[in-house]
């Protein structure tokens, strides 16, 4: 497969390294490249992403959206994928994505679930689990994608008019994917996850930043916008 990977990232030197090098090891030299898109960080985000080996867009305009869009249009390749820059790709992560996706016919997109780290055995169960609820919330709306970890066709993207800017945050997903299910089929799969940082639940909390998520995954079904508009970066101190 033809894949760009992008990593929209604000001030993540101390996690970016380490996301790339898991890539790395996943795609195995595969990925047609790999890109940080710099949103306007005032760390040395763009600085270890080059000395790990990727290449560095700089959006200066700052909010995730505008960085996935930046990103979109400063690459090529048939696919093109999103995970967070406090993400780790598993090492089968690459051979999944080929082998899910080529399965099935008029897949557009194809996402999973986290798996966390960084934080106590009994909260990290706690907050696997809850992904236990995501297979019926996926036969339910027809789609579903989490914006740490999916990959899409260029084409599609193109045919939809690209990411919905208009949104900052929260629901940027959902309003991606229901609009990518207009065009073909959004794949949610269990097996195909990431590792993930848990830094906003140790900072937030175990249910309050899930109930907000699962808020932001009704709101743009039901009303077609976000429900939580505002929000909080969460970085390692």
């Amino acid at each position: 497969m033809d894949i760009t990977l992008i990593i929209p990232a604000y001030n993540e030197e101390k996690e970016i390294g380490a996301c790339i090098d898991a890539v790395k090891i996943a795609g195995r030299g595969r990925f047609r490249e790999i890109v940080v898109v710099d949103n306007a960080s005032t760390d040395r985000t763009a600085d270890v992403a080059r000395e790990h080996g990727a290449r560095v867009v700089l959006q200066p305009i700052k909010g995730l959206t505008h960085a996935r869009q930046a990103g979109f249009d400063a690459t090529q390749g048939e696919w093109v994928s999103y995970i967070d820059a406090d993400t780790h790709l598993p090492s089968e992560w690459f051979d999944k994505a080929e082998r899910i996706i080529g399965e099935h016919q008029n897949v557009v997109a194809l996402s999973g679930p986290r798996r966390y780290f960084g934080t106590a055995p009994w909260r990290r169960w706690i907050l696997n689990s809850m992904w236990a609820t995501a297979p019926v919330s996926y036969r339910t709306a027809g789609y579903m994608i989490l914006g740490g970890n999916f990959i899409a066709r260029r084409d599609a993207i193109e045919k939809i008019g690209g990411f919905n800017q208009d949104i900052a945050f929260y629901g940027e997903d959902t309003d991606l994917a229901k609009r990518l299910s207009k065009v073909g089929k959004v794949l949610f799969r269990m097996d195909f996850f990431v590792y993930a940082s848990a830094r906003r639940f140790e900072e937030e909390g175990i249910f309050k930043p899930n109930i907000v998520y699962a808020l932001n995954f009704l709101w743009p079904i039901l009303f077609g916008r976000p429900y939580t508009v505002a929000y909080k970066d969460v970085r390692d101190a």
